[in-house]
């Protein structure tokens, strides 16, 4: 099957093969912000804004939740077409379109008067910004790197620490001051103004299409023909990796949106310890990051990612019985630096393991299983609360033990071996 080249920057040398170090850096640099700018379709993001919004348009809790749920599972629908964008047009062509879309849909949704509304603006920016925009980032950094691919990936997820926090900040501030209309308004004015321009400045899709040189001369896996996305699907590999990644996310999504809940339900000031939980986790997490960025150049990836869904399986076994700030502090670290390991080995195993070709095809099956998970979390630990009557236990205990399960196959499972032909990847 003929598959179309990306498009090239300039010409077969352009002005990125011509500047004094390596240019993959300045496109981990641009996927960073592009990853960052994925916060109005994020959980987070949303949580800045749920309460006023859900005041403002007289929606209830529950169905603000349920109206998410269907915004995220439909809103992936987006995903796979973007993956086959990237792949065929370059990183760089996705990242301005996926920008403008969401840009869009978010000053939309700030102009949201009734609940169907919501509904439709969410569903785009759900689809635009968790999905589509954090494919097209990872692909930004995937693209360039091979050998160093642990280490970029470590260096994209430590800029993302501030990336993540910055605009948290920010938005929060604007919200609190002027009311969430005119921080989502913000919002969509920066990435329609900044992130469009930025990307079509300084992102380029591959070395190969600026007549750069790879990061790192030919391995013997270089050399072998990259994996379809089909091809994956059929590996064991994948679906450990991916299974481990999703569980994560289902797990993560839930537990930062209701934090302050949860730690209320555990005897404790909601607000202060929920300060320190998200601090602890931010630390934790910067640190594990860099951490699995070195390790990532001379350790398998699967073993990495056993280690962390294992750390993740005692920070959910130990949670129920934390009732103190330092019992919380515990847990978060735990957490954070579970979710600091799984992070970078989820943005740099399917590359380093299937070849960077179909990359964004890939890519986009894993997203929408991780959005799908996202959205799953909050609703699933709600049901456990409701039939426990009030109880979540059994929701940390559950996963507690599948996320051990999944970090003891991804310990041992062996990554697939690629042919050598060209034309197996075609």
């Amino acid at each position: 099957m003929t598959t179309l080249s990306p498009v090239p920057c300039a010409a077969p040398r352009g002005w990125a093969a011509r500047v004094p170090f390596y240019y993959g850096w300045v496109n981990v640099a641009v996927a960073a912000v592009a990853m960052s700018a994925t916060l109005p379709g994020r959980t987070y993001g949303l949580g800045l804004v749920k309460e006023q919004l859900r005041a403002d348009l007289g929606i209830s809790d529950l169905d603000f939740n349920l109206l998410n749920f269907w915004a995220i599972v439909v809103g992936a629908a987006v995903v796979v077409p973007v993956g086959w964008l990237i792949d065929r047009a370059g990183s760089r062509a996705a990242l301005a379109l996926v920008a403008l879309a969401l840009g869009g849909s978010v000053l939309l949704m700030a102009r949201a008067e009734t609940e169907r509304e919501l509904a439709v603006a969410l569903t785009l920016v759900r689809g635009f910004g968790q999905g589509a925009l954090s494919v097209v980032a990872i692909a930004l950094v995937g693209k360039w790197f091979r050998w160093r691919a642990g280490v970029a990936m470590g260096a994209f997820t430590v800029l993302l620490g501030v990336g993540f926090v910055a605009p948290i900040f920010v938005l929060g501030a604007a919200v609190e001051a002027h009311g969430w209309r005119y921080g989502w308004n913000g919002v969509g004015l920066a990435l329609l103004l900044g992130l469009v321009p930025l990307g079509l400045l300084f992102a380029r899709s591959s070395p190969e299409a600026c007549g750069v040189e790879p990061d790192a001369p030919a391995t013997e896996d270089d050399r072998a023909a990259p994996m379809t996305a089909r091809q994956a699907l059929l590996t064991p590999a994948f679906w450990v990796y991916t299974a481990t990644a999703t569980v994560f996310n289902l797990t993560f999504s839930a537990l930062t949106l209701d934090n302050e809940l949860l730690l209320r339900e555990h005897g404790l000031d909601g607000g202060s310890a929920n300060q320190l939980v998200l601090g602890v986790l931010m630390l934790t997490g910067l640190v594990a990051n860099v951490a699995t960025g070195y390790l990532a150049r001379s350790r398998p990836l699967g073993k990495l990612l056993g280690a962390g869904a294992v750390l993740l399986a005692a920070s959910l076994a130990l949670f129920p019985f934390v009732r103190s700030l330092a019992g919380a502090a515990v847990y978060a670290g735990l957490l954070g630096v579970a979710g600091g390991v799984i992070t970078v080995i989820y943005f740099a195993v399917y590359g380093r393991t299937y070849g960077r070709a179909h990359l964004g095809s890939i890519q986009a099956v894993v997203q929408v299983l991780s959005v799908f998970a996202s959205a799953v979390g909050p609703v699933l630990l709600s049901e456990v609360r409701a039939d426990t009557g009030g109880s979540t236990t059994k929701f940390f205990a559950a996963f507690a033990g599948v996320a051990l399960v999944l970090g003891i196959a991804a310990w041992f499972v062996r990554p697939p071996a690629r042919g050598s032909s060209e034309s197996g990847g075609k």
